[in-house]
C-alpha cells in the first residue's frame, strides 16, 4: 500500500513527460521527487501483480485494435471514467470512504495494453526494472521494427499496433538521451533562466506521497 498523488488519467505520459525536460526530483524533492518514483512503482505493481499481465507501462497510445486511445492505471487518476489498462475498459472502483460503497474493488482484468514509451519514461526512475520489461516485450511479441518498438501491444491477444507515433518516439528518445547521455535533454532545456523561473514555484510544494499507506 502506498500514497500517490494522482494525475488525471493515471498515465505515465502525464506523470513523467515534464520530467524529461526538468529534473523535478532535484528541483522539487518534497513533491514530484517523491511522487514520480511511486507512480512508476505503482504502474509496475499494477501490471505484474494486480492485473497479472506480466508486463507494465500504461499511457495513451495507438490502440492495437485500431485508432488511438487513452490507457493508464485507473487508481492513479482522478478522471471519473478512468483510463483503463486493458481493452475491456475494466473499471476499478474502491468506493469513497463512508460516502459511497465500492462497486468494483477487486476487478478481473483482460487484455492489457502496454506502450514502450511508458517504460522508457520510467527508466529515469527504475532503469533496471524498465529495461527488463522492455526486453520481455521485445522477446515475447513481434513488437520491434526498423524504427524501434512499435507503439503498443495488447499482451493477452498478442495484437501489436505496428506503427510509430512521433510524440511517443520523441518521449522514447528524450528519456533514453537523459539516461544514457547524462541528462542531455534536461541540460539543453533547463537553462539558468528556466530554472530561476520554475524552481521557486515547484520547489515549495510538498505532497503527501509516501511509500507506506
Amino acid at each position: 500500500c502506498m500514497h500517490v498523488v494522482p494525475g488525471w488519467g493515471g498515465s505515465m505520459f502525464e506523470e513523467l513527460m515534464p520530467d524529461v525536460f526538468v529534473d523535478e526530483a532535484t528541483w522539487a524533492p518534497r513533491s514530484w521527487g517523491r511522487n514520480h518514483a511511486l507512480h512508476v512503482r505503482a504502474q509496475r505493481e499494477h501490471g505484474l501483480i494486480e492485473a497479472g499481465y506480466g508486463y507494465w507501462g500504461f499511457s495513451p497510445s495507438s490502440n492495437p485494435a485500431g485508432g488511438y486511445r487513452e490507457y493508464g492505471v485507473d487508481a492513479l487518476g482522478l478522471n471519473p471514467t478512468g483510463y483503463a489498462s486493458d481493452q475491456e475498459s475494466t473499471n476499478y472502483d474502491p468506493g469513497f470512504g463512508t460516502c459511497r460503497a465500492a462497486t468494483n474493488p477487486n476487478p478481473t482484468y483482460g487484455d492489457g495494453v502496454v506502450t514502450p514509451h511508458a517504460s522508457f519514461l520510467a527508466m529515469q526512475h527504475e532503469p533496471g526494472e524498465a529495461f527488463t520489461n522492455l526486453a520481455a516485450i521485445q522477446a515475447d511479441f513481434d513488437s520491434y521494427g526498423r524504427g524501434g518498438f512499435f507503439d503498443a501491444i495488447a499482451v493477452k491477444s498478442g495484437t501489436v499496433a505496428r506503427r510509430y507515433l512521433s510524440l511517443d518516439q520523441a518521449m522514447i528518445m528524450g528519456a533514453a538521451g537523459n539516461v544514457l547521455g547524462d541528462d542531455v535533454v534536461r541540460r539543453a532545456f533547463s537553462t539558468p533562466a528556466v530554472r530561476n523561473a520554475l524552481q521557486p514555484v515547484i520547489g515549495i510544494e510538498e505532497f503527501g506521497a509516501s511509500p507506506v499507506g
